[in-house]
């Protein structure tokens, strides 16, 4: 291990003998299902699938798709055990639960084996974003039922850096001057919110000891990467991780998400036309897990639906040099509204706020609602937070918030354009948003069109 790869001889491995080692793995991934799993064991038969049958990528696209939904209908209080479970009591470390905002919580089992795939996959991560030994690394990911800050911390172990865990974002700002950390792990808003509480003690965040940021946990848009390298002063990768494994991250190129292929396998589906799509074409990630020889899984999955969205970018080799397969970072489709065909995304809303021009009069806080108005014609309506509330040109803010989330290819220029979406920006002093005033973590974009 060095800190430009994790693991070389992995990383940089040509695509033939890379898709060679992903079947190996796959055939003993399902012979590991039908052994340990009673929902596999179940869906086998169920389906009329020979489990011998499966013996490489082209096979799994037969196969049907396991959705969030389906664990939930095979765990209690459906149940009475948990049906995707897929190891012994004896051989679980941890268990874990998803946020629970669509549903009941669907329920995660983890093997020592699982915390160390996932260890490896944030630490070859951490190495193609240049970090290594003598970093120190700020933790502001949550603990807990999150499995993401646990992993993250156990990688950072075998990358050899230092974490300070603290878990938010609302340390104090001594811990620069006292641990002299060079990178943090939180969201966009949190760093944003940070540098802000740096510069009003007089602190400027780009004279910190941080030269690299991690964005984990959500997608953002261009245009807020750009601001926030602005206002640190340093590059901000993306990472992409959930509970049920799919642990991606951008390398120092910033050209894609790379996938670790032998630990995950990923394909992109169309939930609509019912078929996987190909390289370039925007749809679902749908993953399957990949297991060594020997190793256990506690919750294994094949044919995964993450209800998460994505286009492949490339199979060719990285120009830092590593050939697993990199795809365009991850959008939560549940974080998607449509009005008369056109689909418009969180992201979309913030390329629109985080316009440069803007940013010399808003936090980046913004909050949207989705509405209708008398005549049942869509209103996005998009609160802004100023610095200044009273000194703000709201006419050019209003401008290039339109210019940034009207996108000819969603539709919704079109939809602007003929008078079938009207968007109503509105501005508010600083801490005035609705947001402020909610519990957890709130969606930024609400559609209110049903209540």
């Amino acid at each position: 291990m060095s800190g430009e790869y994790f693991n070389k001889d992995i990383e940089t491995m040509e695509r033939g003998e890379l898709d060679s080692l992903v079947e190996d793995k796959l055939r003993y991934t399902i012979d590991y299902a039908v052994k340990h799993s009673p929902f596999y064991r179940k869906w086998f038969e169920r389906n009329g699938v020979s489990p011998s049958s499966i013996q490489s990528h082209e096979d799994l696209l037969e196969l049907p798709l396991v959705s969030g939904e389906l664990i939930r209908k095979n765990q209690p209080p459906k149940t009475d055990d948990f049906q995707f479970m897929s190891a012994d009591w004896t051989d679980i470390y941890t268990i874990h639960e998803t946020s629970g905002t669509s549903g009941v919580p669907k329920s995660f089992f983890l093997t020592w084996h699982d915390w160390l795939r996932y260890a490896k996959k944030y630490g070859r991560s951490f190495c193609s974003q240049g970090f290594g030994p003598g970093d120190r690394m700020v933790m502001c990911a949550s603990y807990g039922m999150n499995i993401g800050a646990n992993t993250m911390t156990l990688a950072a172990r075998d990358v050899g850096m230092a974490v300070i865990p603290e878990g938010k974002c609302t340390f104090p700002t001594r811990i620069f001057e006292t641990y002299r950390p060079t990178g943090i792990v939180a969201s966009v808003f949190k760093l944003l919110r940070l540098a802000r509480r740096l510069k009003n003690e007089g602190i400027d965040p780009k004279e910190t000891s941080i030269n690299k940021l991690i964005v984990g946990g959500e997608s953002f848009a261009d245009q807020s990467r750009s601001y926030l390298e602005e206002v640190w002063g340093c590059p901000v990768y993306n990472t992409y991780g959930s509970t049920e494994g799919t642990m991606c991250g951008e390398c120092v190129e910033q050209n894609g998400l790379h996938v670790p292929e032998d630990l995950v396998h990923l394909d992109v589906y169309d939930p609509y036309r019912k078929e996987f799509l190909e390289d370039g074409e925007c749809g679902r990630i749908v993953l399957t897990t990949l297991l060594s020889p020997g190793e256990k899984c506690g919750s294994l999955l094949i044919n995964y639906d993450t209800e998460d969205t994505t286009v492949v970018h490339s199979r060719d080799k990285c120009a830092c040099g590593r050939t697993h397969m990199r795809i365009y970072a991850p959008e939560r489709e549940a974080e998607s509204l449509w009005v008369s065909g056109s689909p418009f995304n969180r992201v979309d809303v913030e390329q629109g706020v985080f316009q440069r021009e803007n940013m010399d009069h808003l936090t980046g806080e913004y909050e949207a609602f989705l509405d209708k108005n008398s005549v049942g014609k869509a209103v996005l309506k998009v609160n802004l937070e100023c610095l200044d509330e009273n000194n703000c040109d709201r006419d050019s803010i209003q401008e290039n918030f339109l210019k940034g989330f009207l996108n000819p290819y969603t539709g919704t220029l079109n939809l602007y354009e003929e008078g079938g979406l009207d968007v109503d920006i509105n501005f508010a002093g600083m801490g005035e948003l609705e947001i402020f005033k909610l519990k957890g973590r709130p969606k930024r974009v609400v559609d209110r069109r049903k209540t």
